[in-house]
């Protein structure tokens, strides 16, 4: 989101937020593969002059933590288990013109860092004669890519509407891919991650005294993204006569946020959300086996001054049911998964 930028005057906040999730399979007797997610993020926003406004915000947009039990022969083996880490970090430039009060059209460049490593045990990837074995890491790529909207607001009534796209950002990756435990260790190649683009629409409008009602709609292009390390689709070309993909997604991701916020006093809001994601297709990559959610939000500010401000919130998510496959193969059911998040943000008025 960039509603940081949209702030009046001059602006800056840093929060995190943590994801404890619960993915299990009673069909594969795995009790849980999900790793707890922490997300960081800090932004400021300067108003130059009267019409032209400066920003610069830092997230972590895309991500996995998973790990399964090393003790399920499904996936895990010699000790070992399949686990996946992929960190992201984005910081996006803004620049802003306002030519009058109701309209801001902004655009600016966005710097982005992907890394990741995978390693894949188990039987149900073939045991460790195939590719039960099987490691790679994909070293710190950084690529350009870019933002653009526009936003539109009437003071008066709180309304405040933005639209946003965001480009997709090309990485060509440095890989290592390893077989037989380590053993063997294929040539270094370039591997090439595309992370998607996206278009957020945030709106908010005053509904009564001191009340807000928001929703945020958020389309990203998952379909047709793939993960094609180089010596995993030779292998897999030669023995199932079709090259297998480390991640693939089929279908693209919408999502909706809605909800209402209310002012008590000067010092203390609350809010109240429902979310609905509709995930990037089923099946889905054993990585990360779940199909969208369903969530519900509370969360309170606390402000000690007009100045700044406390926000804390909890949400609870109900994931959605997904069928986890590895080459076109079904390993198995993946159903009644939840998580729960919390968010801790600062906001400050200068």
């Amino acid at each position: 989101s960039i509603s940081v930028f949209l702030q009046p005057g001059n602006y800056a906040e840093a929060g995190i937020s943590v994801l404890d999730p619960t993915v299990k399979s009673s069909q594969l007797n795995v009790t849980d593969m999900a790793e707890d997610y922490y997300f960081p993020s800090a932004a400021i926003k300067v108003q130059a002059t009267e019409h032209i406004s400066l920003g610069l915000l830092y997230d972590q947009p895309f991500g996995a933590e998973s790990l399964y039990p090393s003790n399920n022969p499904v996936f895990g083996a010699n000790g070992e288990a399949t686990q996946v880490e992929v960190e992201t970090h984005n910081l996006s430039a803004l620049i802003g013109y306002q030519p009058t009060e109701n309209w801001n059209f902004y655009a600016g460049p966005v710097y982005q860092t992907v890394q990741g490593t995978v390693s894949l045990r188990g039987l149900a990837y073939g045991g460790a004669s195939k590719l039960g074995s099987y490691d790679i890491n994909l070293k710190e790529d950084e690529a350009y890519g870019w933002l653009a909207g526009f936003a539109y607001q009437i003071p008066e009534i709180a309304l405040k509407t933005a639209i946003t796209y965001r480009s997709e950002i090309k990485h060509e990756l440095d890989t290592t891919e390893t077989v037989g435990f380590g053993a063997i260790q294929q040539p270094n190649a370039l591997t090439e991650v595309v992370t998607p683009q996206s278009v957020n629409i945030d709106f908010q409008t005053g509904v009564a005294a001191n009340t807000l009602a928001f929703a945020n709609i958020r389309w990203v292009h998952w379909d047709q993204f793939a993960v094609k390390p180089t010596y995993l689709a030779a292998a897999t070309q030669v023995a199932r006569g079709k090259a297998q993909n480390l991640i693939d997604y089929s279908d693209d991701q919408w999502s909706i946020t809605t909800g209402i916020s209310h002012k008590f006093n000067d010092k203390w809001a609350g809010s109240a959300s429902v979310g609905w994601d509709s995930g990037a297709g089923n099946p889905v990559t054993t990585l990360g086996p779940v199909e969208g959610f369903w969530s519900v939000g509370l969360g309170g500010q606390y402000s000690p001054a007009e100045n700044y401000f406390i926000q804390a919130g909890v949400k609870y998510f109900w994931l959605g049911d997904a069928k986890a496959q590895t080459g076109g193969t079904v390993a198995g059911d993946f159903s009644d998964n939840d998580a729960i998040a919390y968010g801790l943000k600062f906001g400050y008025k200068f």
